[in-house]
């Protein structure tokens, strides 16, 4: 258990790190993996970098930011993410269907992740998907925009503050070594 907790850790590392040292704005890196989460839960997992990075052209989001958001949705994550999500969209449409009959519904698209395996299962789980999704998306939207925006400027002024800290050592260093002569 360990290894794992290490693996997620590294993971989690270099997700941060390429948030912070994105090139552009704040707003813009933030713009970007927003959306990237906000189609990350909405499209089927597919079809997402397909959407979201044409979306992030138009809505002058970071690409790289678009194209990491969507992993909100992964191999791993949709075990989980996609029956709850299905579940509760049935809930808001004012469905009957239960989490069991939810969850092993949504197995058969999770192992053969296609589309027409989705669409076979009817109409009322493939709504209740995309208004579960669209639940999730307005939620974490808005929670990734600001998160990763208030950590990209957390990041640029510590950065700031070690060179202004190496910018005065180095100053009086200077003048250490001006006095000596």
């Amino acid at each position: 258990m360990g290894k794992f907790w290490k693996k997620c850790k590294k993971m989690m590392s270099k997700i941060y790190m390429k948030a912070v040292t994105d090139k552009g704005t704040p707003e813009y890196i933030a713009r970007g993996w927003a959306l990237g989460v906000f189609i990350g839960f909405l499209i089927p997992f597919g079809l997402q970098l397909i959407c979201s990075i044409p979306l992030s052209f138009l809505l002058k989001g970071s690409k790289l930011g678009a194209m990491v958001g969507t992993l909100v949705t992964n191999h791993v994550s949709i075990i989980v993410i996609y029956p709850v999500q299905c579940y509760i969209g049935n809930k808001l449409i004012g469905g009957s269907l239960t989490f069991a009959h939810m969850e092993e519904q949504m197995k058969d698209v999770i192992i053969h992740q296609e589309y027409k395996v989705l669409l076979s299962l009817g109409w009322e789980i493939v709504i209740s998907f995309f208004a579960g999704g669209l639940l999730f998306a307005v939620i974490a939207a808005p929670i990734a925009y600001y998160g990763v925006k208030a950590l990209v400027n957390r990041y640029r002024a510590m950065r700031e503050k070690r060179k202004e800290a190496k910018r005065a050592a180095l100053a009086g260093k200077v003048a250490e070594n001006e006095e000596k002569k």
